[in-house]
Formats: C-alpha cells, sequence, structure tokens
C-alpha cells in the first residue's frame, strides 16, 4: 500500500466531477516520462491543488492558474485526494 492509503482513498483525477478540488498525490509509472516531465514542469507537484473544470471531451484542471488538458489515458494515471 502507498504512504497515502492510511488517512484518504486515493482517486484516477479521471473520476473527478467538474467544479470539485483535489489535491495531487502521485503520478503513476503508466505515464510516459517525457509526459511526466512535462506535467511537472506545468506545475503538477506532489499536494498541489488542482480544479477539475471538466471530464468531456478530454480532462480539463486548473493548477496555479494554469489550464490543462489531459487526455483520459494519462488522467487515469494521475492519483489525486479529495
Amino acid at each position: 500500500m502507498s504512504k497515502h492509503s492510511d488517512h484518504q482513498a486515493l482517486v484516477p483525477l479521471a473520476f473527478i466531477p467538474p467544479g470539485q478540488e483535489v489535491r495531487l498525490a502521485s503520478l503513476g509509472d503508466e505515464i510516459d516520462p517525457h509526459q511526466r516531465e512535462q506535467l511537472t514542469a506545468y506545475g503538477l507537484a506532489e499536494n498541489r491543488p488542482i480544479r477539475v473544470l471538466q471530464q468531456k471531451p478530454m480532462t480539463v484542471i486548473l493548477a496555479d492558474e494554469v489550464e490543462l488538458a489531459l487526455e483520459h489515458s494519462v488522467a487515469r494515471h494521475v492519483w489525486v485526494s479529495r
């Protein structure tokens, strides 16, 4: 089990309804290393608050005033806590 499991269950970002704010827990190993680097460069750091703006047709999030659109194949492997 991950170190986060003791207090809150982690949920894939793709499952968070629009309008909710969550905290980034981790980026799954399934995400391409180059893409992980890009996400980190855009401010997706552990414990960073993220607001979900929409889930269709893509997952769109707001992190530190930066809007990011993620493919569902990526958003499924971004782990967050409520």
